[in-house]
């Protein structure tokens, strides 16, 4: 990133800011020396964040926002009370933590890849490795491990373990580098633990608070809103998301009567890259303007962004059905888009469209990372990055709920991404499954051009993530205007199943769904079945359409 100053009315010379590297990372630890980090030990970001994470102006100030619940939340004491184990020669008799020796696990042992060689062949053969995780291996003064099963099997802050809270935070500082100073990170159980955290402190039923999000979302996280009698209303999507102008338009016409007494919304919830259900990508351009349009209302943004990491190349067909999304960089690709797989790291973080939070100067996003999509769904791990007061809010209701994730879960992680990686093997890992999943997506486009009748069915190749929403013209149907687009919807979604494919039904991620359909889709993903069977479902989706179409 190159910036230009200006200096008593004159332009300066060009300069790079500096800002946190994997080279600084490792002379950071180096300088920083072994980790001690004992049972329960309290941690959080400050403690590992770089001096380029300093000298920006602090967050603006949310309390206007929280919800009755969240204000009323303390601090746990007895988690306030471990602050006193790092006292040397404590003798604890306060906490009730069970001595490790009663632990009925004394090792685990793990075999993993090797970057850069990730396959499952490659794993199972001589360039995979075997790691040990011991009961005591941290209280070894000359060994490297600094988070064992004794810790992970005990009760911890609800912060997360500091070991993995360290990796986080430099892992945030490094991708996103949010241009303010006091930012934090929080382990979480999982981005929809994450988020259900997170519509508490910011909503409150009583005061019929309601939140605004894509008109087609993630219907896991409308059934989370749902039963907290929290109100949630779509906003108008195009080939790149959300529109902000139709943003700008629902928050300035907001009319409470007309909305069934929900108050003007100061919640935005968006997945920005791959959205799940569409597949779209918003541009730089596209969430600078959102950004924007949520300063003007003072809206404030919860981030969620489980397949950042899944940013693929354009997709160039043979018929020349060509993405057009565009990243927002200027590289010198058609579009803007990445020409080909990222060969270096450096390549690789350029490529990735600047998120939400990198561009947050007021503290307004709340941004929810997440292990489940790019290593593994049951660890059950994730963080949130959002200010210093929002973060606190956000750990006073862990400290009471759910504790934090599970020990052993971020021991694991920790010894994976950590101890084993180091954060270049994982932005490695993270390139190989770009590959991967572009090819998966090229392989599921090459299908729909070969099995569907694009008369009838169309649709935007995804730049991100693991679904294609594939859109078709119900005016087309032998009996439209007769049945309704529920009626065609539910016909076809039957036909499919008689014919041995699963396509999810659109309708089931309306954020209103008592408003009417806006037209008639469905939901594929190429993420779990083989290439084959991808190519095998999508020519069963295409029998499914002409026979409802009267095609056959």
């Amino acid at each position: 990133m190159v910036v230009v100053v200006e200096q008593n009315g004159t332009h300066a010379a060009a300069i790079t800011p500096k800002r946190l590297t994997l080279d600084g990372i490792g002379a950071r630890r180096a300088k920083a020396g072994r980790l001690v980090a004992s049972t329960a030990s309290y941690s959080d970001s400050d403690m590992f964040k770089s001096p380029y994470a300093y000298g920006k102006p602090k967050a603006k100030r949310w309390e206007h926002l929280f919800s009755q619940e969240s204000l009323a939340r303390g601090p746990c004491v007895l988690k306030q009370a471990a602050k006193y184990l790092k006292q040397p020669g404590m003798i604890s008799l306060g906490g009730g933590l069970p001595a490790p020796e009663n632990f009925p696990i004394d090792s685990l042992s793990l075999r993993v890849p090797t970057p850069p060689y990730f396959t499952e062949a490659e794993t199972h053969g001589p360039l995979g490795q075997d790691i040990t995780i011991g009961k005591y291996d941290a209280r070894n003064p000359d060994g490297e491990s600094v988070f064992d099963l004794s810790i992970g099997m005990n009760y911890g802050q609800s912060v997360g373990a500091a070991p993995l809270v360290r990796w986080v935070t430099e892992h945030t500082e490094l991708v996103n580098a949010p241009p303010y100073s006091d930012w934090r990170c929080a382990l979480t159980v999982g981005s929809t633990g994450a988020l259900e955290q997170a519509l508490r402190i910011f909503c409150d039923r009583a005061r019929g608070d309601s939140i605004l999000t894509e008109e087609f979302s993630f219907s896991t996280a409308l059934e989370t809103a749902l039963p907290l009698g929290i109100r949630v209303f779509g906003v108008g999507m195009d080939g790149e998301g959300l529109v902000p102008e139709r943003l700008d338009e629902v928050l300035s016409n907001w009319d409470p009567a007309a909305r069934g007494g929900a108050r003007k919304p100061t919640v935005l919830y968006t997945v920005p890259s791959g959205q799940n259900p569409t597949g779209a990508t918003q541009s730089l351009q596209r969430r600078r303007e959102v950004y924007k349009v949520c300063q003007k209302h003072d809206v404030y943004i919860f981030e969620d962004e489980p397949y950042y990491y899944l940013q693929m190349p354009a997709y160039n067909s043979s018929n020349g059905h060509a993405n057009g999304h565009t990243n927002g960089h200027t590289n010198g690709h058609a579009n803007g888009a990445v020409a080909l797989p990222a060969e270096t790291i450096e390549e690789f973080l350029e490529s990735l469209v600047p998120s939400l939070l990198s561009i947050d100067t007021d503290g307004r996003v709340l941004r929810m990372d997440s292990f489940s999509k790019v290593v593994v769904p049951g660890s059950r791990v994730g963080w949130i990055t959002a200010s210093e007061e929002v973060v606190d809010r956000f750990i006073r209701h862990a400290e009471c709920c759910n504790q934090g994730p599970s020990g052993i879960s971020q021991l694991v992680m920790h010894k994976l991404v950590d101890e084993t990686w180091g954060h270049e093997g994982y932005l490695r890992w993270l390139m190989h499954l770009r590959r991967e999943y572009t090819r998966r997506r090229d392989t599921i486009l090459a299908a729909c051009e070969k099995y569907l009748p694009r008369d009838l069915v169309s649709w935007v190749p995804p730049a991100a993530g693991m679904f294609l929403w594939l859109q078709i013209d119900p005016a087309q149907h032998p009996r439209a205007g007769a049945v309704s687009l529920l009626e065609i919807e539910e016909q076809l979604f039957f036909t499919c199943i008689a014919k041995g494919v699963l396509a999810t039904r659109g309708s089931w991620f309306r954020a209103e769904p008592d408003r009417p359909l806006s037209g008639l889709f469905f939901r594929t993903t190429f993420a779990a079945a083989s290439e084959s069977n991808i190519a095998a479902a999508v020519e069963r989706f295409g029998a499914a359409v002409r026979e409802v179409f009267g095609r056959s």
